[in-house]
């Protein structure tokens, strides 16, 4: 008989294991632009989209998810762990990079998380998280409209669970004692009520309205 599901596995299954290209691509030139090189820790990996992207400027890397999923490259070193109940299956201060692609909205405590990403990263390493943009002007009119924002309708719940703003990324970079903070976006975003994403060169006009993610972009402290 095969085994029953568990709760953390229907809402990882439920996330599909990947994300737009938009947001990888994004990510993979924030990295580019600081020369970043060598081990990456993909949390909350799926189906490994993120080393696909980045891939030639690393060496390895370690990808840790709930499950593993369909197409996930044969050169992840895969390590499964509850991200919700568990430390990262990672060493202290072994890793170059480590991201969190569209994963921090999944779970009950993100500042768990990025204190985890901290502690498995070397000094002045870099850490990534990206999220849904709650401040997009598709998000802000459906909480209008619906009160509750775009990436966080029922269909998207229990997977979706919790909503961060811009500020709050600020925030847990301060707690966590992170430098050279970056805020970006993906210059990706869907029209209201159509299925239709505003063009990559309208969207870099205001790309906190018109970007459906952002991303936060910082290093460990060195002392």
């Amino acid at each position: 008989m095969i085994p029953a599901a568990t709760d953390v596995e229907r809402r990882a299954r439920q996330s599909l294991g990947r994300s737009d290209d938009a947001i990888y691509g994004t990510v993979a030139r924030l990295l580019a632009d600081r020369g970043a090189a060598g081990t990456l820790a993909d949390v909350g990996c799926g189906s490994g989209d993120l080393w696909r992207a980045v891939g030639r400027a690393f060496t390895r890397c370690i990808g840790v998810d709930a499950v593993r999923y369909d197409g996930l490259p044969a050169d992840v070193d895969l390590r499964v762990a509850d991200l919700d109940a568990t430390a990262l299956p990672i060493a202290d201060a072994s890793i170059d990079v480590a991201a969190a692609v569209e994963v921090i909205e999944h779970l009950d405590n993100p500042r768990a998380l990025v204190r985890e990403l901290v502690r498995v990263v070397r000094p002045g390493g870099w850490i990534v998280v990206t999220t849904p943009n709650q401040l997009s002007v598709l998000s802000l009119l459906t909480l209008v409209v619906k009160g509750r924002f775009s990436a966080f309708q029922d269909s998207a719940y229990p997977a979706h669970r919790t909503a961060l703003l811009e500020v709050d990324l600020h925030r847990i970079a301060r707690d966590c004692r992170l430098r050279d903070e970056t805020i970006a976006y993906t210059h990706r975003g869907r029209v209201p009520l159509t299925a239709w994403h505003y063009p990559s060169a309208v969207a870099r006009v205001a790309p906190r309205r018109l970007s459906d993610n952002v991303v936060l972009i910082a290093r460990r402290e060195i002392h």
